[in-house]
């Protein structure tokens, strides 16, 4: 595990966040005592991906385009 000074986390922050994103774990220190630990968020917070495609079958079912085929929106936009 890396160890920083709070000095250097404070200043440095969005840089130690990226390398926390990839995985590593950062402590952090103020008068050489560590007094916090950067950790990955728990992935497991995530929903099931079955789960999120049964809400979107669920949302497009209350939910029509008037008449309007897909190809109608798309043209209609440009």
């Amino acid at each position: 595990m890396h160890t920083v000074g709070a000095y250097e986390a404070k200043t440095h922050l969005s840089k130690l966040l990226d390398r926390v994103a990839k995985g590593e774990r950062i402590a952090i220190e103020k008068h050489g005592v560590p007094v916090a630990t950067l950790v990955p968020a728990n992935p497991s917070k995530r929903e099931p991906a079955d789960k999120v495609i049964a809400e979107l079958k669920r949302f497009r079912a209350g939910h029509s385009l008037g008449g309007l085929s897909i190809r109608e929106i798309i043209e209609e936009g440009r």
